[in-house]
């Protein structure tokens, strides 16, 4: 690496896809294990673009891509298991797919059909959030229920959970999130913070954004910080293992550096050509997180063409079923959002639902040619 930021890194596979050792940090799981992980970083990044070529033609109405970031997330989220907690921010879509959030279910949000169809049907994970930054906060909130609920410090692991939340390096900038620290190490929170620095805050650089190393920044709140090649998905798997470890155990927060690379736009509404380099894109190109690991295994003998060719197979199949499904996903009625306000509504809420469907049924047989024109016009354009 020709980065001199990388130095003080851990790195446990190169990006020419070699094993190396690290003097705090190892990687003990099997060749078949990683091929998992393998099958989920292709799988998350095959939704990611077809979400992305979806927002192109006009199905979604904007979408965060995650080209890049799969080794940070799919390494961190197979650290995880139950009673944890994640906090994504807006772009963990590999997270959620570990997770077991349905796909084209994730869409509607993208599509404008529903806010979180899925958020009550999947175990450990907080719906997204939007506001930058305001997530580590809720998390921190999570952790010390975590701890009032008896989750953390028993004699059996099992029975011990964490809370982990996701971020990017602009969210540092946030006020929300040194408050999340603060309260974090006060109370010795059982709580990960997990800041993919992709180098980019739309179109701001790290360097303008912080004069030291993200994970540095730790100390000054009292609780450990450790920087992690976060291409490398063996690395980061290991470290965030560590830190979920001893925040079960209930001694306290830590804060993991994921370095890696947001390798296409902030949103689909961004231009990352006016203000970064093709030559920077290309350098972070040859870390790819996907390559180096499918080189390890292919060397190793723990995969083949075959397998590849399934795993491609298996891809494909995937993009027919969001393509298909989000061109489904049911339009939502007014009256439908009166089920999600509160669990029970009470009488006044039940008799403005009444009143609107009522108003809104006296308008069911009237003609309106001038609306029946603009639409026809909005038809036509898609």
């Amino acid at each position: 690496m020709s980065d001199p930021a990388v130095d003080d890194f851990v790195q446990l596979l190169t990006p020419d896809g070699e094993r190396v050792r690290h003097p705090e940090f190892s990687y003990d799981g099997s060749d078949e294990t990683i091929a998992g992980y393998l099958r989920e970083m292709v799988l998350a990044r095959r939704f990611d673009s077809e979400a992305t070529a979806l927002q192109r033609k006009g199905e979604l109405g904007l979408w965060p891509p995650a080209l890049g970031q799969e080794a940070a997330q799919v390494g961190s989220a197979t650290a995880t298991r139950l009673p944890d907690y994640v906090f994504p921010s807006y772009r963990e879509h590999a997270i959620a797919l570990h997770l077991g959030v349905d796909p084209v279910e994730m869409l509607s949000t993208f599509r404008g059909t529903a806010m979180a169809p899925w958020a009550n049907d999947v175990p450990g994970m907080h719906v997204y959030s939007f506001v930058i930054g305001t997530q580590t906060l809720h998390a921190v909130g999570y952790a010390m229920g975590l701890q009032r609920d008896g989750l953390v410090g028993n004699a059996d692991p099992d029975a011990n959970g964490a809370a982990m939340v996701y971020f990017g390096d602009g969210a540092t900038s946030q006020g929300d999130v040194s408050e999340a620290f603060i309260f974090a190490a006060s109370y010795t929170a059982p709580v990960v913070f997990f800041c993919q620095n992709n180098q980019w805050a739309i179109s701001e650089p790290i360097a303008l954004q912080s004069k030291i190393p993200l994970y540095r920044r730790a100390s000054g709140f009292g609780f450990p910080g450790v920087r992690v090649d976060g291409n490398d998905v063996l690395a980061v798997h290991a470290v965030t293992s560590w830190a979920l470890d001893r925040a079960r155990r209930g001694e306290g927060p830590a804060l993991i550096e994921a370095y890696t690379y947001r390798m296409g736009a902030h949103t689909t509404s961004d231009d990352p050509t006016k203000y970064r380099s093709n030559d920077e894109t290309e350098r972070w190109r040859q870390r790819d997180p996907i390559s180096r690991v499918q080189t390890y295994l292919l060397n190793s003998g723990a995969i083949d063409q075959a397998w590849l060719d399934a795993l491609d197979a298996e891809s494909e199949e995937l993009a027919i079923r969001v393509r298909e499904g989000c061109l489904t996903l049911p339009e939502p009625t007014l009256e439908q959002f009166f089920d999600h306000v509160v669990i029970d509504p009470g009488e006044v809420l039940l008799e403005q639902r009444d009143d609107y469907l009522e108003y809104e049924a006296g308008f069911a047989d009237r003609p309106d040619p001038e609306a029946d024109e603009i639409h026809a016009q909005v038809q036509e354009a898609f």
